[in-house]
């Protein structure tokens, strides 16, 4: 009989700007780097099935952005929450770690913070897995975008409290139930959404996070700019998409062709948080995508 060796993750901390960041790592410490960056509103705990399926061949490094997960939370008065301070928060966790080469996972936050972090350094990216992380406006989920859409026009009570909902136990499970198929509902945990709000539910959250919802506008005043580096660079791209997800719908995805003609789209039967039910399916992809694309570049 065979056996097969499923490396440890670990989880570690380091601190960056006095802000202690926590991060899951594993694989070998000389193997290509991923570098994983989660959404709103998990933390790197949305990559615990997908590290491990990954490690033999990868160094995966998933860290919590500041205000999620095990990360330090700093209250809204002492942290700017913006997506351009947790973007250059991030490339100061990678050269904390010494990370100069690398490829990147990205959903939901984690797509303006990477793509910010590859406008700022390039050279520092060999590859993007984009998974239903948006870069166009074709992605955006009418229905789910709207109070948002709101809140990003006119800040006021009156369209922050619709917005609220968004991470209360219910709005939470809805983004990781709605788009599944049925017959995927069972490979659901409801211990990720129970994760989710808890940490959601700490004090000072509602300011962190309506800020943070409040300036996604500048994210979409990046969305050329973005476009212009996948033209430019000609990055590898791989997205890995939850066909079924109404907050970022599969146009998204399809509109990485229209400025990287050789990206590989591929949509998968499930929602907004694909790696709750699909995680090895996109472990086989990205396996294949990287030894191609990162593997063979010097």
């Amino acid at each position: 009989m065979t056996t097969t060796t499923v490396l440890p993750t670990h989880h570690r901390t380091v601190k960056v700007r006095d802000h202690e960041i926590a991060y899951r790592e594993a694989g070998p410490v000389d193997a290509p780097v991923l570098l994983l960056l989660h959404g709103f509103p998990t933390s790197s705990h949305m990559f615990r099935d997908l590290i491990p399926q990954l490690a033999d061949r990868y160094r995966l490094i998933a860290p919590d952005h500041l205000g999620f997960g095990r990360s330090a939370a700093p209250s809204a008065a002492d942290f700017d929450y913006t997506f351009a301070e947790l973007a250059a928060l991030t490339a100061e966790f990678t050269e904390a770690l010494g990370l100069d080469r690398f490829a990147l996972y990205i959903q939901d936050y984690g797509s303006p913070i990477g793509l910010r972090l590859a406008l700022a350094h390039p050279e520092r990216i060999t590859a993007i897995i984009s998974q239903n992380g948006n870069a166009y406006e074709e992605g955006l989920g009418a229905e789910a975008w709207a109070p948002v859409l709101a809140l990003i026009e006119e800040r006021t009570p009156e369209t922050e409290e619709p917005v609220r909902g968004i991470r209360s136990l219910d709005g939470i499970r809805w983004q990781y139930e709605t788009g599944v198929p049925a017959e995927y509902r069972d490979l659901l945990s409801p211990d990720a959404w129970h994760h989710d709000a808890t940490l959601m539910a700490r004090e000072g959250q509602d300011d962190i996070q309506l800020g943070l919802i409040a300036d996604y506008g500048s994210n979409f005043d990046l969305y050329p700019a973005f476009q212009e580096y996948f033209r430019t660079s000609r990055v590898p791209l791989l997205a890995v998409w939850g066909e079924g997800d109404q907050v970022f719908v599969p146009a998204g995805a399809e509109a990485f062709r229209r400025d990287l003609p050789d990206a590989e789209i591929h949509l998968l039967p499930t929602g907004h948080f694909a790696l709750e039910t699909h995680a090895p399916a996109i472990a086989e992809l990205i396996g294949d995508f990287l030894a191609r694309h990162v593997l063979l570049r010097p």
